[in-house]
């Protein structure tokens, strides 16, 4: 079981890490502004900020949980997986 969760944790840090970057590429580059229009997706981009930035928040949130839930495993000494 222990085992499990420490894989679980792994995962919720590499997906909410990645949510993080996908966002903040997002947020803060013109990636949107070239992108949308190229698929014919422009009316989009008028709701992109009620989107991106609490899927910012959210992601950042995630891997903040999943990285404190790891240093709490390593300080009482459970073993993390395939260790």
């Amino acid at each position: 079981m222990r085992e499990t969760t420490a894989m679980n944790d792994r995962k919720l840090l590499k997906w909410g890490s990645a949510g993080t970057i996908i966002a903040a590429i997002c947020c803060f580059t013109p990636a949107l502004l070239i992108l949308l229009p190229a698929l014919g997706l422009a009316a989009w981009l008028a709701w992109a900020d009620y989107v991106l930035w609490p899927m910012l928040i959210v992601s950042a949130g995630v891997t903040l949980f999943a990285w404190l839930r790891m240093r709490r495993r390593r300080a009482c000494g459970v073993p993390e997986a395939g260790r």
